[in-house]
């Protein structure tokens, strides 16, 4: 190889990819190579990992606990945000990778390493994140990514790779598709996952159960919100973590939180997703609630455009950016009132808002009452309207007609006309005059055909 590497620290799961990655490091770069697992609340035997690590030929294994800087520093502060990417995936695997590079990067620089090393692939997001982070915080170290470099093509040549080499893997060839764990939720990817058109094994979950056997009987759970961060769970204070653990198990219980999509990877190509989020699921629904009646009208529509750039820069990788620094900080501003307390009904698979209350709430019952009231002058409407109508009535002086046109349809090959109404043309594209809108019956699919 070209580039020297003495020390490399490896981010390690103990799964397929980087359980082969430890001898491959040492046979093609000659190095020392040190585990670094993070432990973000997959709840994994840890020390089953520290021993898989070394077996298979680490010199060092360091198991760091994450958790907490995890519930505290990303999943909250993104909660706050709003941040949902493409209005559906609540990110839980790119917010837990900032935590986890920038624990490595601590470790290599403590153990004196030369090299970082992680086993993303090199059609995947998670290569750009950690990589992005490697960047931000320790340019001057070497990257070695190994699925950019080995001859290894698929998780099926890694496990015959690792067969090889008597190494354990939880991946099978029958069950081939990869597994993400952390505290805020679970994600299931690749192998037969891959065919859109197919529906996820019914075994597959584990964090929640499927929501036709969840109980017969709802469950409400109160969630208390200080600043736009959760605090209390039925009225008991709980550290970020545990909150998220408790929550995890009451609405995972009741099915709560799953999301089968395609979304958008940062490399441009789509991939199929299963995520199981359940208290992230419960709490975004929960704050979304409490926003409604804390907030006013501006700040919660640039909160939705600021949720959308969020969500955008975790799942890019964009962490330690001062965009997000930025947007933290408009955040502690704007949601100072967003203090409060959201009842939250969970009944199989579904999670709805019922009650909602907070000292510091812009609701005033008194003027929203449709009941007699002393506080709104009804008739002060009529100067609003005036004045908030102008455009529309400049408009319709200047363009006489304007506002009344009528958006008009295709006509639908074989149509009859209803009663009172007047029979379309026949192939007629709207706004399209001559031969090329005349045709027959077939003319119309024809004529979109021709055109696209």
């Amino acid at each position: 190889m070209e580039r020297s590497v003495r020390r490399v620290a490896l981010a390690y799961s103990g799964g397929l990819d980087t359980s082969v990655m430890i001898p491959w490091l040492r046979e093609t770069y000659g190095c020392e190579v040190l585990a670094v697992v993070a432990d973000v609340g997959q709840e994994e035997d840890f020390g089953a990992v520290r021993d898989k690590a070394l077996a298979t030929g680490a010199s060092e294994c360091v198991v760091l606990d994450l958790v907490d800087a995890l519930a505290e520093e990303c999943l909250f502060p993104a909660l706050r945000a709003g941040a949902v990417y493409e209005g559906r995936y609540l990110l839980g695997t790119a917010l837990a990778r900032p935590v986890i590079a920038r624990g490595q990067v601590e470790v290599a620089r403590r153990t004196g390493c030369d090299a970082l090393a992680h086993g993303c692939t090199g059609k995947g997001n998670d290569q750009v994140r950690f990589e992005l982070v490697y960047g931000a915080l320790a340019p001057d170290l070497t990257v070695v990514a190994p699925w950019r470099e080995w001859s290894l093509r698929s998780r099926e040549d890694a496990m015959t790779y690792a067969a090889a080499r008597g190494i354990p893997v939880e991946a099978t060839a029958a069950r081939p598709y990869s597994v993400d764990r952390n505290l805020w939720h679970c994600s299931f990817e690749g192998g037969l996952l891959e065919d859109p058109a197919r529906t996820p094994p019914a075994g597959m979950f584990r964090l929640t159960r499927d929501p036709l056997h969840a109980p017969d009987a709802p469950a409400t759970v109160s969630l208390g919100f200080e600043r736009g961060f959760p605090i209390t769970m039925d009225g008991e204070p709980l550290a970020p973590a545990e909150l998220v653990r408790r929550l995890n198990a009451l609405a995972g219980l009741h099915g709560v939180g799953r999301v089968d999509l395609v979304e958008n990877r940062i490399v441009g190509m789509k991939s199929r997703g299963v995520y199981e989020t359940p208290a992230g699921t419960v709490l975004t629904a929960a704050l979304r609630d409490l926003e409604a009646i804390t907030l006013d009208r501006d700040s919660v529509r640039f909160k939705e455009q600021l949720a959308v750039r969020y969500a955008d820069l975790v799942y890019q990788g964009m962490w330690y950016t001062p965009l997000r620094e930025a947007l933290d900080a408009f955040l502690e501003t704007s949601h100072r009132h967003v203090t409060g307390t959201v009842s939250v009904r969970l009944f199989k698979g579904s999670c709805a808002p019922v009650a909602r209350s907070s000292s510091s709430s812009l609701y005033r019952q008194d003027l929203a009452t449709f009941g007699e009231d002393g506080v709104y002058d009804q008739k002060d409407a009529a100067g609003f309207i005036r004045l908030f109508g102008l455009p529309v009535r400049v408009g319709a002086r200047v363009r006489p007609g304007a506002g009344g046109a009528r958006a008009e349809r295709p006509a639908v090959p074989g149509e009859q006309p209803t009663e009172g109404s007047q029979a379309p043309e026949s192939g007629r594209v709207p706004g399209r005059t001559g031969s090329a809108a005349a045709g027959s019956e077939a003319g119309w699919p024809r004529q979109v055909a021709a055109a696209g």
